[in-house]
């Protein structure tokens, strides 16, 4: 075998690498959504203190992002100012404690299958409010999209055998602040040329999550676990589970950094297929064929969305090598055109 095999072999690896990033990914997102189902419904370990749970994770994950910056150097520090730090982090920490805490508590009263239709609305809710932050531009086509995916999800929600008006409140609520924080990121990071991937933004976000946190939980279920004298910290149970949320970030990390976003995106929908399977089959929630229905409409929407996005990069990346190329050749010809007249004013003999 000459260069081509060889060539071969290294695109064979990075297939298989990029679909084992893929297969973790997936596998640690399934994961952590039926890990915190497990602990906080209450048919099963019962343990529903939503605020709770997410602060053990924000500890959990601030220590370890903190061990690999710091002092594994695993990942580059980013250089930022006290003032960014409060006027650009600080905003995102709120809105990111908000959307976990609201996220989590919502597995107390709905099935997994139904939260999964529900969050096919994140589409929706990035681009109505990057229209209204003027982050995104206005157009009839999109609009249309973003709401055959709400119908469709109205449909599915229609069907829900478990429907539960709270339950939809707490996960549409955790839709808008997640949406708001991703707007807000775009608004406040990038556009300083601050980029965050998600060890780092564990590192500066999770602290700030942990203090927003720790003002609802003093109030709403500290009073309940002092009085609960029953209680006693499973090491095992929340030590997996923390884990597994980090390992989730790193995933993360190790999937866009060798993919693309895209590639996570189309990984998710995958995840949230089998996250419906296994919702039906093994937790034994009631999955309806109107139910199907719906989040089929919205699912096809948001294939749409991501296909579109991906034509608008696509042509945003052409458009920025043409101008390069122009660029170029208008540099060569200047010089071309310096050289001719350098020529032209050299003394005869």
């Amino acid at each position: 075998m000459g260069k081509g095999g060889a060539l071969s072999e290294g695109v064979i690896k990075n297939i298989i690498l990029s679909y084992t990033y893929v297969a973790i990914w997936i596998f640690l997102s399934f994961t952590v959504i039926v890990y915190n189902k497990y602990i906080l419904d209450k048919k099963m370990y019962d343990w529903p203190f939503p605020i709770s749970l997410t602060m053990i994770h924000m500890s959990f994950c601030s220590t370890l992002a903190f061990l690999l910056i710091k002092v594994f150097k695993f990942v580059e520090p980013v250089s930022m100012s006290r003032d960014t730090y409060l006027r650009s982090v600080v905003p995102i920490g709120a809105l990111y404690s908000l959307s976990l805490w609201l996220s989590n508590s919502a597995y107390i009263y709905l099935s997994v299958s139904f939260i999964q239709m529900l969050k096919a609305l994140m589409p929706v809710a990035v681009y109505s409010i990057g229209v209204l932050f003027k982050k995104e531009g206005f157009k009839s086509e999109t609009m249309v999209n973003m709401l055959s995916i709400s119908f469709g999800v109205a449909i599915a929600a229609y069907g829900e055998a478990r429907f539960d008006v709270w339950g939809v409140i707490l996960q549409l609520g955790a839709v808008a602040f997640e949406a708001t924080r991703l707007v807000m990121i775009q608004i406040l990071l990038t556009s300083k040329g601050i980029t965050l991937n998600p060890i780092t933004s564990l590192y500066y976000v999770a602290p700030c999550c942990l203090a927003f946190l720790f003002i609802p939980w003093i109030v709403v279920e500290f009073p309940i676990l002092r009085d609960t004298s029953s209680f006693h910290f499973d090491y095992l149970i929340f030590g997996t589970n923390s884990f597994c949320a980090f390992a989730l970030n790193l995933a993360v990390f190790l999937l866009v950094g060798k993919t693309s976003a895209l590639t996570m995106n189309v990984a998710g929908v995958v995840k949230d297929w089998l996250l419906i399977a296994f919702s039906w089959s093994v937790i034994k929630d009631t999955v309806t064929p109107i139910n199907l229905f719906g989040y089929g409409i919205a699912f096809l929407g948001v294939a749409y969305y991501n296909h579109a996005k991906l034509q608008a990069l696509k042509a945003k990346d052409a458009q920025k090598t043409a101008q390069q190329v122009d660029e170029e050749t208008g540099r060569l010809l200047e010089e071309r055109e310096g050289n001719e007249g350098g020529r032209k004013n050299e003394p005869h003999d």
